[in-house]
């Protein structure tokens, strides 16, 4: 099965930037990175799963620790962190995670942590009511 270029570039990308997070291809055929991330030495270490989508968003999903059920900024439908809002930010299947994705996932963590200690979220955050998210 011969990989589109945009694929290949993911995982080059992250093989540079991010040896430690390994690849495979889920059931859907979607290239899905795993590895894990300490958004602070003080934090937990965060496993996180992220789902590059050629026809979508990339979904990220944190797999361990156990997140507190509804938390903030959180894609409750589908299961995934709130990363960004698509009116602020345009994804393209050539952008490649190692750029946006980890690193704002990372952020995400710590406002999450941040959020479980103080009860409020500290980060950046946007309105979501006019926001259609595709399963």
């Amino acid at each position: 099965m011969a990989k589109s270029n945009a694929v290949l570039i993911q995982v080059d990308s992250m093989r540079l930037h991010y040896p430690h997070f390994k690849h495979h291809f889920n059931q859907d055929g979607n290239l899905t990175f795993v590895g894990s991330l300490q958004p602070s030495p003080s934090m937990p270490v965060y496993k996180l799963s992220i789902e590059y989508r050629a026809d979508g968003m990339p979904r990220v999903k944190v797999l361990d620790p156990t997140l507190i059920e509804h938390p903030p900024h959180y894609h409750h439908s589908i299961d995934c962190l709130c990363l960004y809002k698509p009116a602020n930010f345009t994804w393209t299947a050539t952008k490649p995670i190692s750029n946006y994705i980890v690193s704002w996932s990372a952020c995400w963590c710590y406002f999450y942590e941040v959020w479980k200690e103080k009860g409020k979220w500290l980060g950046p955050e946007a309105d979501h009511y006019d926001e259609e998210i595709k399963p």
